[in-house]
């Protein structure tokens, strides 16, 4: 099973738009990191986000490049606070690959409490956009497979 980990992109900031919908800027991201993901034949069929709209808008260009066979899904415990074993504790129920769009501290705590075994090591450099795939073998053990930044991408 792959699980990908995407940080929302770039939003504006909530004293220009309390409701911090993605900038122009965090839009092409998005998009370039989501186009990439495709070309690589990334398969999904599911994917979550939190209730903010930065992490809905996400999770919508990704759902366009990616076509999960399950559209997207809001849920809680993406949150940047939220408690990283929660999302531990829900993926030892789930078979097929997925993504989760959402924020920090939160996917940095739940990438390295699934590397390590504590939410406490950065273990993982998130960036806005950016895509981090894990692994999980047959033994439920998990390992970093890659990570895209939009950075990385040409336009």
């Amino acid at each position: 099973m792959f699980l990908y980990l995407v940080q929302h992109g770039e939003a504006e900031r909530e004293e220009t738009d309390r409701s911090r919908p993605l900038t122009v800027n965090g839009r092409d991201c998005v998009d370039k990191v989501a186009r990439f993901a495709a070309m690589a034949q990334v398969r999904v069929d599911r994917i979550f986000h939190s209730g903010k709209l930065r992490a809905r808008q996400t999770a919508e260009i990704m759902s366009e490049a990616l076509r999960p066979s399950v559209n997207i899904i809001e849920t809680e415990g993406l949150a940047p606070l939220d408690d990283p074993l929660i999302w531990v504790e829900r993926l030892g129920g789930i078979k097929e690959n997925c993504a989760l769009v959402g924020h920090l501290p939160h996917l940095q705590r739940l990438a390295a409490l699934l590397l390590c075994g504590t939410a406490e090591n950065k273990v993982v450099a998130f960036v806005m956009g950016g895509i981090v795939a894990l692994e999980r073998d047959d033994g439920g053990n998990w390992s970093l497979a890659w990570m895209v930044r939009p950075d990385l991408l040409r336009q």
